[in-house]
Parts: structure tokens; sequence; C-alpha cells
């Protein structure tokens, strides 16, 4: 880039950051994508995820960086069965609502507004939001709305699912739900009802509620406004600009935070970002690990580098009955060896010799410079599911040409293939797992032949839906810490992906059922181990790494805290 360029983008984007270098009350924060609003029912992306939870209070909060260690937040204690707040059944769960806590535009918290808050998390399913997340335990259900886009849900049910008891709010689940607190320190983000309310969001009544089902995003009056009661309050956002300003909330009700001010940009060219903190111009970034070479020697940066992240990414998926109708990646869509028939993949054999071909070592010390740990199933290290000793796929190019040959009696050896193999523009990693498998399984038989497709993130969304691609890459980060929120939409047969795949196996339906509402760790971790195995023998995804992060910071950033459960940093211990 040249220097004038850079000079021009630090003066544009960072509020006179050039003159920032000796200010040690502003944090600057730079980061890649674009928030989507500042409504917290509709905030569902990574990067409004990271500045919301510096301005919302939840009622319970992951304690530093423990994955399963929960403390107090709006609420004064954790439940449990030992304290009395979990009932013996495991259905209800009280939380005494701390007092004394103030919302940024100086209301008093109450258990109502923590009532109304999840209410209206709960009953305004914004298409593309998170509701799913607390429907699931408290309603049973993943969607307010039916198939056809009717409400199927009733007002008085959820009004006595989430009720005020005194000084305390209390919860009953629809079934025992094991991840259910682990949900609830990470959404449902609290909001003044009576600020909402004069804002021209649902009043909180019954006879209103269906107005405000899955509204659009700029319709909502919370859109562009905040008023929680977290250590941080918005100040502004510039939408055009690509900017937000939080400063903090002196009467935060744990003690004022130690920096004053934060600005988050968003600045998409990773080789920017490097330039900028290079030069002083911005605190904090997430990087390219192309970067980590550059950077790890230079004067006043420092890096946090492998931290560990609740996400499996690249897997690659088989789709068992392809959507033939005008479809490119089928090829002749039949058994010429210039196509594919629709249900190529239903052969177990077939599946296991391209687990066989991928080199997971390789990947992940060449391709991903060693960041990372293998994976061996859904979920990664530090959940209850995740033990070294479970059957995994090895790179064995002997075993890939015997599963080969057994495939379909024989004819995909004999006959060979070609096939349109899918990765989105946008997944740099995707690509490189997608060439490591092609370059390996045509080296087996010079008949075998895969082409290599990216499209854009909103056609492979498109063709995802319309099962019309037949070997693709993907990856997931998850909501919340537990084995569930993996093990779901994997292996689950309504679970996202495996939906798109069109896999089902009733036996792991029911131990993912079982599970989910087993509050015994020792007996759910058993489930998950039975449903690992049924996996491994069923071979329907490729399971390849579980990427750690990397955090550039300038010398002189202290206090910073890395969770992998939040999809951001809490700021609020940071200082310079």
């Amino acid at each position: 880039m040249k220097k004038g360029l850079f000079v021009v983008l630090c003066a544009g984007l960072l509020l006179a950051a050039c003159a920032h270098k000796e200010d040690k009350e502003t944090l600057l924060v730079a980061h890649k994508g674009e928030m989507q609003s500042l409504d917290p029912v509709y905030s569902y992306d990574g990067v409004t995820q990271g500045m919301m939870l510096n301005v919302y209070d939840t009622l319970l909060k992951f304690k530093g960086s423990s994955m399963t260690q929960l403390e107090p937040s709006l609420s004064t204690q954790v439940p449990s069965a030992e304290n009395g707040l979990i009932s013996k059944d495991g259905l209800t769960y009280t939380f005494p609502i701390r007092k004394g806590v103030r919302f940024h535009h100086g209301e008093e918290l109450t258990p109502e507004d923590v009532r109304y808050s999840l209410l209206r998390f709960l009953l305004s399913d914004v298409a593309g939001g998170p509701s799913s997340l607390l429907l699931e335990p408290i309603l049973g259900v993943s969607s307010t709305r039916d198939e056809k886009g009717k409400i199927a849900v009733s007002y008085k049910e959820a009004a006595q699912a989430v009720r005020v008891d005194g000084d305390n709010i209390v919860i009953t689940l629809k079934r025992p739900f094991a991840p259910f607190l682990s949900i609830l320190a990470r959404w449902g983000y609290v909001v003044s009802k009576e600020w909402a309310v004069q804002a021209g969001a649902w009043d909180g009544t019954e006879e209103t509620w269906q107005q405000f089902n899955n509204f659009s995003k700029e319709s909502s009056p919370l859109f562009n406004a905040m008023n929680g009661t977290g250590p941080f309050k918005l100040v502004r956002w510039n939408i055009a600009g690509r900017r937000l300003q939080l400063a903090a909330n002196e009467t935060y009700w744990a003690g004022a935070p130690k920096l004053k001010n934060i600005h988050l940009m968003t600045v998409e060219e990773p080789s920017t970002v490097r330039l900028m903190l290079e030069a002083g111009d911005v605190d904090v970034a997430e990087i390219s690990p192309k970067f980590i070479s550059q950077l790890k020697d230079k004067p006043g940066v420092k890096l946090y580098d492998n931290l560990p992240r609740l996400r499996t990414d690249p897997v690659i998926f088989f789709t068992l009955n392809v959507n033939m109708q005008a479809n490119p990646d089928v090829g002749s869509g039949k058994w010429d060896g210039n196509g594919i028939p629709a249900d190529f993949f239903a052969d177990k054999n077939l599946r296991k010799a391209f687990e066989y071909a991928f080199d997971y070592d390789a990947f992940l010390k060449e391709s991903m410079e060693g960041r990372g740990t293998r994976a061996i199933g859904p979920a990664p290290e530090g959940l209850m599911d995740y033990d070294d000793s479970f059957k995994r796929y090895h790179f064995d190019l002997e075993k890939s040409r015997e599963y080969f040959k057994k495939a379909w009696g024989g004819k995909v050896w004999d006959t060979g293939f070609k096939l349109t193999m899918t990765y989105n523009t946008s997944g740099d990693m995707r690509q490189i797992a997608s060439e490591i498998l092609k370059r390996n399984v045509e080296s087996l038989n010079p008949k075998f032949k895969i082409d290599l497709r990216g499209v854009t993130w909103a056609s492979f969304l498109e063709k995802t839906a319309n099962r019309q691609m037949p070997l693709w890459t993907r990856g997931w980060v998850a909501d919340y810490a537990d084995a569930h929120n993996f093990y779901f939409p994997f292996l689950h047969s309504n679970g996202r992906y495996a939906l798109a795949q069109g896999y089902k196996n009733p036996q792991v339906d029911k131990l993912i059922e079982s599970a989910v509402v087993q509050t015994d760790p020792a007996k759910r971790r058993e489930m998950y181990k039975k449903a690992h195995n049924l996996m491994y023998e069923d071979a329907m995804q490729i399971y390849t790494v579980h990427p750690t992060g990397l955090w550039a910071m300038r010398e002189g950033v202290e206090g910073f805290v890395d969770n992998p459960v939040y999809m951001g940093i809490y700021f609020y211990p940071m200082y310079k």
C-alpha cells in the first residue's frame, strides 16, 4: 500500500487516530466485518456480538477464560440444585435480581425489565436471528412460526414460562435442558422496558406482540440505539463511516471501567490492519495468520496466538440425494464416467474412501501453520464429548483405494466419475481443504475427476438449501459452550447440516435428544461417545481441524482476557 493512501485511511477511519498514541484512556479496535443492528434480538453476527457484551448485561456470565465456570451478573447467584434455585425436576430456575443497578439512561433495573427482555427475545423471533437458542429450552420449539409462517406459539405459555416472583425472575423449561445456564450466560441481553416502549418497541402486552414478530431489521426502534446496564454505553454509531464509539459507564454496578472510550471500526483489508498496528494507529485487531512473521518481532506489537475457539472449520459434507434439476455440479448426471447419479454418496464405502483420502496432518501443519487442533468429531477440545481416544479417520491412500474399489460393487472404480466440489469464495482455508481432497482423490484413478467451484456466500446458501451440491465445505462457530450445539446441527436429522445432506440415523437422533436432557455429566458423556461411534461408522462428514484465534495488540494494552465462548473481547478488565 502506498504511504499516501495509508495516511488518508488513517485520517478517515480513526477519528484523528494518528494523534491517539499518547491517549491512555481510549482504545482503538479494528475488525473486519460490519455491524448489522444494535437491537439484541437481531444481533447474531460476530462483530456485533463482540460489541454487544460490553453494553448489555446478561443474568450470568462466564468467569475469566473458562468455558464452564459461571458467575453472577444481573442475577446475584448462579442457580444450582444445591442452593435450591433449580427445582428437583430440573425444570424451574430462579434468579434473584441484583438491586441498585441502573441503566445508562438512569432508570433503575427491575425484575420486570429482565422479564420483558427475555420475552421480547423469544417472541420477536426475527428470521436469521438468535431467538431459537432460548425458544428450544423454554418453549420446546425452534421457531414461533410454523412452516407456512403462521404464529404457532401462545403468548400465555411464554408469559407463564418467564415470570416475576417478588425480586426474582423464575423461568420454567419445557423439559430439562443441560446447557440452559450456558445459553443464558451468552444470550438474553437485558434492556430497559420503559425506554424501549417509549422508543416504539413492543409494549409487553399480549394484544400487540404479534405485530412485532419477525420485524425487519431497520424498522426496529432499537436498530441504532442502546440502553443497557453494562460497563460501556453507546455514544454514536456512524453507519456510513463504519465506526462505533463507546464511553465508560461511570456508575457501573461492579465499578467504573479503567478505559474511558472505545472506538470500533471496520477495516476490511488485512494488510491495512497490519500497517495500522505497526504505526500505533490502532490498539487491538484480530489479524490474519499470514502476517505473524511480520509482526511477531515488531517493536511495540504483541501477539496472543493459538487461542482456543469453539469452532470446527473446514468440514467437508456429502449430499445423499442431490437435486438433479438443471444442476451442472453433477456432470452428465449418469454412471458414464462424466457425471454422477443423485444417490452417488449414499454408499458408505464411497464416503469412507473420501475420508481416508484427506491429508489431515498436512493441512493442519502446512496450510494452517499448526494453528489449530486435529478434529476428531464435531466438537473441539474443552467440551465433554472430546476424547483423544475416540475413533478418527486418518490419511491412508491405500485404504482409500480399497474402499473406492468396494463402492457400488466396484462400479465407481471401473467407471469413474465427474462432480463439482463447492466452497464459498471468502473461505480461504475451505478452498485449500478442497484442493487437498481433489488432488489426493484424483491421484488414485485417472477416471476420477473433481472440479472445484468457489461461489459467493449468498449463492452457497441457496445451493445448500436446494441440495444442489454433491460435495461441499463449510464450518461452524458455536452459539454456546456445549456439545449439543455441535452434535445437533451436524448429526441430528433436524440439524442444519444433516438436513442439507439428507442424513438421518434414528439411533444418533435418540442419543442427541437424550443427552441434552440428561444433567449427569458422566451419563451425557457416554451418550455422546456412542453417538460419536455411530457417526464414525456412517462417515457423513470429514472433520479437519478446530482453528485457534489470534489477536494483535500494541504494547501497553493490558488486562486482556480471552474467552472462546464470546465472539469478541470483553473490554471491562482492560487498560493502557
